[in-house]
This record gives C-alpha cells, sequence and structure tokens, in this order.
C-alpha cells in the first residue's frame, strides 16, 4: 500500500533557538532564502505525498496557514491541526488520528533538512512498502542528541535508544519516518516516558522488535541537518547557499519539486515565481519553466 498522506510536525517552543523563536515559530525562521518548514516539506512531496497534515502550536498555526495556504498552488492540500502543548513527536499521530484514518502514513520534523542527488527514489521506496515502519539513519559525531540506532555485523538493527549516555554507535535516526496502518493505533497505546513525552523511539522500537522496521543507512553523498541550535541554523543556511550557488539547483523548494514531481505545470511555475518578484529564487524558477519550452 503506498503512502499517500504525511504529516509536517511544526510545533514545539524552539527553546534551544531563545530568543529568536519568542516572537516567531522555529520552523518559519529562514535557512537561507526559505522558511525552515520548506525543506522537510519538499522531502514529503518528494515521497510522491500530497496530502498533508500540518500540526503546530495555537499560536503559531495562523502564520503556517498564511505560508501554505491549501495546497492548491503547489497541486498538493494542506489540513491543520493544534498541538497544545509539545508532549513528544509521536504525539502528532494522536493528533492526526482522525484525519488519517487508519491510513499508513509519513511523518516529517519541520527543523529537518535530508538532501541527496537520489533522495526522492529512497523516499518514493519507503511510502511503497506495503507493512512496517522505515526510518533513515546518519553518522552523526554526537549521537548522545539523538535516538541513536545500533546494528549487528550483518547490518540489522539492533536496537534504538533515545538520547543515549554512552551510545553503541554514532547512527543516529533521522526526522523523517514512515509507518503503515497501523501506527496510529500505537500511538495511542504509548505510555509517556520519564520526561514525560510520547517518544518517536518507543512507537520504532515496537515495530523494530517484531521485526518490521526497516532502517536505511543514508551513504557520505547525504546530508542530514537538524537546524534547531543557532549553530545548527547557521550551517544549515550555509549549506544551501553553497549547494545553490556552486551548483545553480535548488534545496528544498516546494515550487521546483511540484513542477518536477508533475503536480503542476510550467504556466503555474511562471505565477509561482512572479511572486518572489526579482529574487534569484524567481529567477531560478523562471529558467525552469523555460527549460520546459511553454
Amino acid at each position: 500500500m503506498r503512502i499517500t498522506k504525511g504529516i509536517l510536525l511544526a510545533g514545539g517552543s524552539g527553546s534551544r533557538l531563545h530568543p529568536i523563536t519568542l516572537a516567531a515559530s522555529k520552523q518559519l525562521l529562514p535557512v537561507y532564502d526559505k522558511p525552515m518548514v520548506y525543506y522537510p516539506l519538499s522531502a514529503l512531496m518528494l515521497a510522491g505525498i500530497r496530502n498533508i497534515l500540518v500540526i503546530s502550536t495555537p499560536e503559531d498555526l495562523p502564520q503556517f496557514r498564511r505560508l501554505l495556504g491549501s495546497g492548491e498552488r503547489l497541486g498538493v492540500t494542506f489540513a491543520y491541526a493544534e498541538q497544545p502543548r509539545p508532549d513528544g513527536i509521536a504525539q502528532a499521530f494522536r493528533i492526526g488520528a482522525e484525519w488519517l484514518a487508519s491510513e499508513p502514513t509519513a511523518l516529517a520534523l519541520g527543523d529537518n533538512l535530508i538532501h541527496a542527488d537520489h533522495l526522492s527514489e529512497l523516499l518514493r521506496a519507503a511510502a511503497s512498502r506495503a507493512e512496517g515502519a522505515t526510518v533513515f539513519a546518519y553518522q552523526v559525531r554526537d549521537p548522545e542528541r539523538y535516538g541513536v540506532v545500533s546494528f549487528d555485523p550483518a547490518g540489522r538493527a539492533l536496537e534504538i535508544i533515545e538520547k543515549p549516555s554512552a551510545p553503541r554507535s554514532n547512527w543516529a535516526v533521522t526526522g523523517l519516518y514512515f509507518y503503515d496502518h497501523k501506527v496510529s493505533d500505537r500511538a495511542e497505546r504509548l505510555a509517556p516516558s520519564a520526561r514525560g513525552e510520547l517518544e518517536i523511539t518507543d512507537l520504532n522500537r515496537i515495530y523494530l522488535e517484531e521485526g518490521t522496521l526497516h532502517v536505511e543507512r543514508l551513504s557520505r553523498g547525504c546530508a542530514w541537518l537538524d537546524a534547531g541550535t543557532p549553530d545548527s541554523l547557521l550551517q544549515a543556511a550555509t549549506f544551501v547557499q553553497t549547494i545553490q550557488s556552486r551548483q545553480g539547483m535548488l534545496v528544498g523548494c516546494p515550487e521546483e519539486v511540484a513542477f518536477r514531481m508533475g503536480y503542476i505545470d510550467a504556466r503555474h511555475l511562471r505565477t509561482e515565481a512572479r511572486k518572489f518578484g526579482k529574487t534569484e529564487l524567481g529567477r531560478v524558477l523562471n529558467e525552469l519553466a523555460d527549460v520546459a519550452g511553454t
């Protein structure tokens, strides 16, 4: 069964970015030339997902509605839901349970950026799995900050631990997850952790223990950035600026993704490009429409 629904979780207080986030949602901060939320949104769209639930705080949700709208201009559909309190990533499946209607789904965290030449193929393969869950792991220098997965000599996942004090590997689980139709029921049965949150790691562990968790290790040619601190926010912006200026290709641009995936045509792409005026982003989108020959 192909996943057609996705959740974009853009809640939380962004405390690691205070005072910047005292007046603005973390996921609306700029990462070079685009709002942070555009990057995980683009990942969901690259997976072939066109029905997306945006979850944020009651205070910030109107700003996401203003930015994203109905989704029609991108050939997708957005729905919106409130997260009254940041009670853990897995809370997203409880908040979105009625919208999901027991269907499989993908979940993207609003402060994560994943970039790779073959990313679309990886994501669409994950979205096409009939059962189980798929997560992506990336080697990091500071695994104690993340959910960490360790492997046996044959490369099979052995265990997943949330923020371990003594990590058994340096493979961190990224903020992009794919689940089968059982995820809502399983999230409903989760108990809060010692820190009072519904942990996504606990949910992933359920799939691991039943033998249906697929862990895709991202290669050295991929980049994963968690833009949740001042340093990582700057690193993410620098990365995007470097790729776009050196290679002339866009990173995390929903308008471009919508066009390349066939969600909108060249005429619609030109309309979107005009909204950006004389910016570099507008110029590149116009060039992309020109190449299409219309």
